[in-house]
């Protein structure tokens, strides 16, 4: 079968989804959805977030310059999607969704308490680049859910039931595969 060309665009999927939790200067929390969002740097730990400037958090991510990323799981799906087309302008979504603001342990910004791995982040450069401005960001810290650990405290993330986005749709991950270097491992 022939290959179709199409027009330039993103189409490196399946991405992380994520829950970004923000407060602005008055206290207030919120929480915006996004996809577009990647590992950056291991030392220092840097990741990226995409936001468009039209977005409620985007002001807020720019005033304070902080912000939690919560990865997200399939019993956090539905509140994943809610807080991605749902406005904070016009909503408290974590009262909506009865998720649990936590406090964090540098960042203004809340955890939530639902998620199993929060990462707080301080942003250290903002790049426009168009239709979204990149956040370039270091993690400041790092809290994950004791339930998901395993005998050996090895955080085992697929007992959290991860999931992803692709095209407008969110999946689930599947099974383990192999692991980091398993091709070249002597057996």
């Amino acid at each position: 079968m022939a290959r179709e060309i199409w027009k330039p665009g993103n189409m490196l999927y399946p991405l992380p989804v994520v829950m970004v939790s923000v407060a602005d200067r008055n206290g207030r929390n919120n929480i915006i959805t996004l996809a577009w969002v990647g590992t950056v740097c291991s030392d220092p730990p840097m990741v990226s977030v995409s936001v468009r400037p039209e977005r409620y958090s985007y002001h807020i991510l720019k005033e304070t310059g902080e912000f939690v990323i919560n990865l997200t799981t399939k019993s956090l799906v539905y509140a994943t999607d809610y807080c991605g087309v749902r406005s904070g302008r016009d909503v408290d979504k974590f009262q909506e969704m009865k998720l649990t603001a936590l406090a964090a342990s540098k960042v203004k910004a809340p955890l939530i308490e639902e998620s199993p791995v929060n990462l707080e982040c301080v942003v250290r450069e903002v790049k426009p680049l168009g239709s979204h401005d990149m956040f370039l960001a270091e993690v400041v810290a790092v809290h994950a859910d004791g339930k998901y650990m395993d005998e050996n405290h090895k955080f085992c993330l697929d007992r959290a039931e991860p999931i992803v986005y692709s095209h407008g749709t969110y999946f689930g991950c599947g099974e383990k595969l192999g692991t980091f270097g398993y091709s070249v491992r002597k057996k």
